[in-house]
């Protein structure tokens, strides 16, 4: 491998990829032995849909705390995905944006949604296999609750709402099969460029609260959103 890519496998405080409940996980699930192909295909799946999409107390999360909540959005399902595929050594890095709130709407209802920003901080994970980068976003919303948009909007295709933004909701493209998943990306405001860390990009950008209202967001709303995340998952409409 070249020295390119050695910073693209680094532990950094966020990726603390030699966390023991990391390492359990991936001794665990027997990862190291699978091909790259399957390496990546198996710590997407795990983080797609056994971590439920879902909203943590913030974007500024080591991958173990994410872990350890089993749930995220997009931002911290990125910091575990980075830090999974570092682990079972597949080179990776973070691409920033911003996306739309719009693209929330129904997902973040009422005080929630008024009190989140224009304009999200967003990102996927983009991973290194046979000498080409292939763009992961698929693995935010979990399989049970993006089935349960697909009930809602049966006859959807282009779609902006409830956590997703898609030319085609009825088949959104979030399967691995060694290309690009997307499931936001038509919700994209701003592109901030490529980064060997989230540690880097927050450092550098910051993240979607400050202040009182990050305050309130970690002890009330988030708790709201997540119950609201909830019934969306577990509705029959």
């Amino acid at each position: 491998m070249s020295d390119a890519m050695t910073p693209l496998l680094a532990e950094t405080p966020l990726l603390d990829l030699h966390h023991p409940e990391i390492e359990a996980l991936v001794v665990g699930r027997g990862w190291r032995s699978l091909s790259a192909y399957d390496r990546i295909g198996a710590v997407y799946d795990f983080v797609r849909n056994e971590i439920a999409f879902g909203y943590n107390e913030g974007d500024e999360l080591p991958a173990s705390q994410v872990l350890a909540d089993g749930i995220g959005q997009c931002n911290t399902k990125t910091t575990l995905l980075m830090a999974l595929l570092r682990a079972v050594g597949i080179p990776c890095r973070f691409h920033g944006f911003t996306i739309d709130k719009l693209l929330q709407r129904g997902a973040i209802t009422g005080l929630a949604y008024g009190l989140a920003p224009q304009r999200i901080i967003h990102s996927w994970v983009e991973v290194s296999l046979d000498d080409r980068w292939i763009a992961l976003e698929g693995f935010i919303l979990d399989a049970p609750y993006l089935a349960s948009l697909q009930r809602r909007f049966p006859q959807a295709r282009r779609f902006c709402g409830y956590g997703a933004a898609t030319p085609d909701l009825s088949a959104p493209g979030v399967e691995w099969r060694g290309e690009d998943t997307y499931i936001q990306k038509e919700g994209i405001a701003d592109d901030f460029g490529l980064f060997d860390s989230p540690d880097a990009f927050y450092q550098r950008h910051g993240s979607n609260l400050s202040g009182f209202r990050r305050w309130l967001y970690e002890r009330f709303v988030r708790h709201m959103m997540n119950r609201n995340v909830a019934r969306v998952r577990e509705s029959r409409w």
